[in-house]
């Protein structure tokens, strides 16, 4: 489905068969319960996902795993690759080739209460080279031009110029033309920044910012580790301009001006700049970042030097990203904006809560995603729920415990800066707890005092932790939220942790499956980090096939030799 449908006007949608007598289950939380977990899926699929996860215990094949699907493809050709691919790890792992497919996964799902975000997740298998060569120009660092380098997890887009990017705002516009099509309006979206642009300028963007918490610091003469969100420091903006006057030899008409484009309220400084312009391309983003110097009183950029056609660039990723939220609030699909290194993200959240502020004035469209495993993940959470407070928009927020950690961790001490992860996992679980009390006491707040209004706060626990999904379920108790309330959803990769996703669903959670789908050929780059992060938690995998091979000696002893799923649930 793409241009020629959204250009056609209302879509299509597909709705479900009438349920006479919906089902809802209590659920078993320590998530034992094989028939519970299985429930939607033939035998021929049972049998499928045992073969898959062995396979994915054996590091030799996982190692060579590219290799291997690259030699089978040449001896078999591609039709009967393709077919072996659909009969093992594409069809556990990829929901079909295209709209048509994904249709018949998703209502199969939403009969087992559980729903869909989908991802287009076809991408260009390149060499370690190619990877390299585009990189070059903008990257100084030569051991980390391939940003590919030990990420698992996540999909790694690299700049082939704006052409690309336009294909990749059309492929982020006909996935949620997918959403709105297959989901009822139950379904999300999934798009990545850095496929609506270079890169490079969102790490100059990101420096940027570091730069103005700073300044503001040295202006208010706060230490480094007093704080570094600006809105923790309740900065009075007159205060400010006068320190401003104080310390720089910039006539006072100048800070005065300046001061004027603060974004700010009763309750202090919020931002040092103005974003909206920015936003609508009515500034230059040299022009957009000056500060009054401490030193010379002249008016300075804080971001480094932009060509013209660097200028250009960030104003074409900005009008992609309007057009995809745009696009995203007039179809009522709610998108989710991936995280992404350390040197990209504070611009990336940065511009995603501007996009919040913009379009989630009447509902949560727009989704940031919070990495847990990072030191500062919390401050940053608790920054932009302030500020969706103060601002009055609606928040949602994803939180993940991050997918770029030997990446960053290998990159902070090659170049002699701080390690930004946290010390130990178990100090990234105590921080992905953190941030999730945070947002659920922020929706509790919400809740009690706007009685019988949408609730302002959303959060999706993506994760396959089953001890955080056991938090979050006894934290909606303890705080009587109740899965209608909108607050708190749960979120697990499809063809993974189906232990905890389907039981969640059926006993009245709302829960979503990460949703892939494209191409067989083209998919599989997706397929091998599938492979490779079953390696890396071998443990839960394990947990997996035991039950499946459970599940299916089950219906084995018990003569459902022909197990036909029929669900008569619906999603929360």
């Amino acid at each position: 489905m793409s241009t020629v449908l959204r250009q056609s006007g209302r879509l299509p949608r597909i709705w479900l068969r009438p349920l006479a007598t919906l089902a809802r289950d209590n659920v078993d939380l320590e998530f034992q319960d094989h028939q519970a977990a299985f429930r939607s899926k033939t035998n021929a699929e049972l049998l499928r996902g045992c073969l898959v996860f062995s396979v994915c215990a054996v590091p030799a094949i996982v190692a060579k795993n590219k290799s291997i699907m690259k030699w089978t493809n040449a001896v078999l050709g591609d039709k009967l690759f393709k077919a072996a691919m659909k009969a093992s790890f594409y069809g556990h792992f990829v929901a079909g080739e295209d709209q048509e497919e994904v249709k018949a996964v998703i209502a199969r799902m939403n009969s087992f209460g559980v729903k869909a975000i989908l991802d287009y997740s076809a991408e260009e298998d390149l060499s370690e080279e190619e990877a390299k060569a585009m990189e070059l120009a903008y990257q100084p660092h030569q051991s980390f031009l391939d940003r590919r380098k030990g990420v698992i997890g996540a999909r790694t887009f690299f700049y082939r110029g704006e052409a690309q990017c336009e294909k990749n705002m059309e492929i982020f516009l006909d996935s949620i033309d997918a959403v709105a099509y297959s989901t009822q309006g139950t379904g999300f979206a999934a798009i990545k920044l850095t496929a609506l642009g270079r890169p490079q300028l969102l790490l100059k963007l990101s420096e940027t910012i570091a730069k103005t918490r700073c300044y503001v610091r040295e202006v208010v003469g706060m230490t480094p580790d007093s704080g570094t969100p600006i809105m923790k420091l309740d900065v009075d903006p007159q205060d400010f301009e006068k320190k401003l006057e104080e310390m720089s030899p910039v006539k006072p008409d100048v800070v005065r001006e300046f001061a004027q484009h603060m974004t700010y309220d009763q309750k202090g400084l919020i931002h040092l700049f103005s974003w909206g312009g920015l936003l609508n391309d009515d500034v230059l983003l040299l022009d957009a970042f000056k500060v009054p110097s401490l030193e010379s009183g002249k008016m300075v950029p804080l971001i480094g030097s932009l060509t013209n056609d660097e200028e250009q660039m960030f104003s074409n990723m900005m009008t992609r990203l309007r057009t995809v939220f745009e696009y995203a609030k007039e179809r009522d699909v709610r998108v989710m904006v991936d995280a992404e290194q350390t040197y990209f993200q504070p611009a990336i959240s940065r511009l995603t809560v501007e996009m919040m502020r913009k379009y989630n004035t009447e509902k949560a469209i727009v989704f940031n995603t919070y990495q847990c495993y990072l030191k500062d993940s919390y401050d940053n959470l608790v920054f932009d729920l302030e500020q969706a407070r103060r601002q009055n928009f609606y928040f949602g927020a994803k939180l993940v415990r991050g997918a770029y950690m030997d990446q960053e961790r290998a990159r902070a001490k090659a170049l002699g800066y701080e390690d930004p992860i946290n010390p130990s996992y178990e100090a990234t679980n105590q921080m992905y707890h953190k941030c999730l009390l945070e947002v659920v006491k922020r929706a509790k707040e919400f809740k009690m005092t706007l009685k019988g209004k949408p609730n302002r706060v959303a959060i999706m626990v993506a994760s396959h932790n089953e001890e955080s999904i056991r938090f979050a379920v006894q934290q909606m108790k303890e705080f009587d939220i109740l899965p209608s309330d909108k607050i708190v959803c749960f979120g697990q990769l499809y063809g993974m942790c189906d232990q905890v996703s389907f039981p969640l669903g059926q006993g009245g959670y709302s829960v979503y499956k990460y949703v892939p789908y494209g191409p067989i050929l083209e998919v599989l780059p997706y397929l091998s980090r599938r492979a490779e992060e079953n390696k890396g938690v071998l443990s839960k995998a394990q947990k997996e096939r035991r039950m499946l091979l459970k599940e299916l000696f089950r219906r084995i002893l018990t003569g459902q030799w022909w197990y036909t799923p029929e669900g008569n649930y619906k999603p929360a």
